[in-house]
């Protein structure tokens, strides 16, 4: 399965904006958007003028990176998204949202997205008592989502629960962090969905 295995600190100052790809890490002096907040590379401090194919560009990456998804995942993601009725931005948003490894850390049992892929990846978690080991698993509304038993004792997933206690949790899920459960209340709204994202540039890329 592939995945970008790179410094992700470096896509945050590429955005330039905090992505929350590390954790606890983007919320202390460490984070690198802080230390550094103009763009990687020899020419990062240049003055740079954006043509506004480099903002529907930019604005596609942000969403991308956000989620861990890589480019031809993503394509397939929009082409789904646009046969959909509906809002198409909207449409892609509530798709990403769902993503398995997206709810595992919505609800608190991981510090990170890719954190959250990466203990779904290694059979941590259950969706209606079924073991699901795909972190792209689309879930639905109704479906519960688990910490399987033989994992309930692993200090990291103990500790991302410690972590998230008091975190809000959006509206359009349940967790239950002493039970180590969860549940999918209804699709979520674009009002519901915190992601600082302009999706209609995103259908302008690829109106083109």
């Amino acid at each position: 399965m592939a995945r970008y295995t790179g410094p992700v600190c470096r896509l945050c100052r590429r955005e330039g904006e905090k992505l929350f790809l590390k954790g606890d890490r983007c919320y202390t002096e460490k984070c690198a958007v802080d230390r550094r907040s103009y763009p990687p590379g020899q020419h990062g401090q240049g003055r740079h003028k954006v043509s506004e194919y480099g903002l529907h560009l930019r604005e596609k990456q942000k969403l991308r990176r956000i989620y861990g998804v890589l480019e031809r995942q993503f394509e397939r993601y929009y082409d789904r998204a646009s046969r959909q009725t509906g809002i198409t931005g909207e449409n892609l948003l509530q798709i990403l949202e769902l993503r398995l490894d997206n709810i595992v850390y919505r609800m608190g049992f991981a510090a990170s997205r890719a954190q959250a892929r990466q203990l779904v990846m290694h059979g941590h978690f259950a969706v209606n008592g079924q073991k699901t080991d795909i972190p792209s698993y689309e879930v639905r509304v109704g479906d519960v989502i688990t910490v399987r038993e033989k994992s309930r004792n692993m200090q990291l997933i103990k500790d991302n629960i410690a972590a998230a206690e008091g975190r809000a949790v959006p509206e359009w899920l349940e967790a239950n962090l002493e039970q180590m459960e969860g549940k999918i209340l209804a699709v979520p709204t674009r009002e519901q969905m915190d992601i600082s994202i302009q999706e209609h540039l995103i259908v302008e890329f690829y109106s083109r």
